[in-house]
């Protein structure tokens, strides 16, 4: 079978993928953070998010404290704890810094808790509507690998700035957007032969289709291996692939994250950008932090992907990969990990087609971590 017939397929696969489940988009990501006014101030200063709302003592709430920040259709909510005790300390001290909820915007939020309980997921929240002046909104929560959560979001009937328990956030301070579209993808690492188990839950569970699969042989360097699979659902709007560890000589990256956060979780998050050389120039500027790629990279890297629309200079200088599939090619960069803990980090990418991952830049990516595991003495 042809490459080409074979995307065709697995296109039509996920096409296919039963739509019990419609989904939307992704409605925000929650972190669990040690203090999350600092963290606001992180990702707005360096990364360009806009103050969007706020949750905490003076809303009446006296256990947390929440912000919502926001660039185009990417929403963050940072969380910490006010009091001692309970699930957000417990989760920070475990886990450190990192993903608790991934939300996906539906139209029904109690449709979407009854047909994703009755194919076995496990409950988190059952459906309830939460109301102010602005309207309601209707969650519901079903528990995903490790940790971590889907919250259903229905906000249809809702007009204020995020969601009921909240207001307005509009501090001075307010730096300039780097850019930033959507969320591409949200990858998950999972323990030893988890991968299947949690693909698994997401086809049957979640009505999701495989795109996409890559095994030790693609995803290896000399010392270190790993197994992933991409889960797509039928609209193609949320793309949640899964990482396993492979056997290799040395201690691989998932290997390190599942040790350092203590547990499966979401391994990066990666964000569209339409001009991805602009946005790594600003945030670059603001002090993000991206994996290093030998300049021996770049001598071949034109005779493999083809010709490209963008000059390999300013490519090069960035240190952005490129790769191709049969629809077109994609620049893509990953920063180092943007917590103390060597687990969660981001991807930027920009789409010029292509529909894939970028398999072509998996030894040069892999090598880059490497390097730095070696520095960490984790490798």
């Amino acid at each position: 079978m042809s490459q080409d017939t074979t995307s065709l397929k697995l296109n039509k696969e996920v096409e296919a993928a039963e739509d019990f489940l419609p989904l939307l988009g992704t409605d925000y990501v929650e972190l669990y953070v040690g203090n999350a006014k600092q963290a606001a101030h992180y990702y707005q200063a360096a990364w360009g998010f806009q103050p969007i709302a706020y949750s905490g003592l003076e809303t009446g709430i006296k256990d947390r404290v929440s912000y919502v920040l926001q660039q185009d259709k990417i929403r963050l909510v940072l969380t910490s704890p006010l009091q001692q005790g309970g699930e957000v300390n417990r989760h920070i001290e475990k886990h450190g810094d990192g993903v608790k909820v991934v939300a996906l915007w539906v139209d029904n939020a109690k449709q979407s808790y009854l047909e994703t309980t009755k194919r076995g997921a496990k409950s988190y929240m059952e459906p309830k509507t939460i109301k102010d002046d602005q309207g309601e909104v209707v969650l519901s929560g079903i528990h995903t690998y490790g940790e971590t959560i889907h919250i259903f979001v229905e906000r249809s009937n809702y007009k204020g700035v995020f969601m009921p328990g909240f207001k307005p956030w509009n501090p001075e301070y307010k730096p300039t957007e780097v850019g930033l579209k959507y969320i591409d993808h949200m990858v998950g690492n999972v323990g030893w032969n988890e991968m299947g188990k949690w693909c698994g839950f997401y086809a049957k569970v979640m009505g999701f289709a495989q795109l996409v699969s890559f095994d030790d042989k693609d995803i290896s360097t000399d010392y270190t291996a790993l197994m992933s699979k991409v889960m797509s659902n039928g609209n193609g709007r949320i793309k949640f692939p899964i990482n396993e560890p492979a056997e290799g000589k040395k201690k691989s990256q998932i290997e390190e994250y599942i040790e350092f956060y203590n547990g499966a979780g979401v391994q990066h998050i990666a964000l569209a950008t339409d001009n991805i050389i602009e946005t790594v120039k600003a945030l670059k500027k603001r002090g993000v932090e991206f994996l290093h790629v030998p300049e021996s990279y770049y001598d071949t890297v034109l005779d493999r992907v083809g010709e490209i629309d963008e000059k390999l200079e300013p490519l090069k200088e960035l240190g952005i990969l490129i790769d191709r599939d049969d629809e077109g090619y994609l620049l893509q960069l990953f920063t180092k990990p943007v917590l103390d803990r060597p687990t969660m980090f981001f991807e930027i990418i920009q789409r010029k087609g292509a529909k894939s991952f970028g398999k072509g830049n998996f030894k040069a990516l892999f090598e880059a971590i490497e390097r730095e595991q070696e520095m960490r003495g984790t490798l």
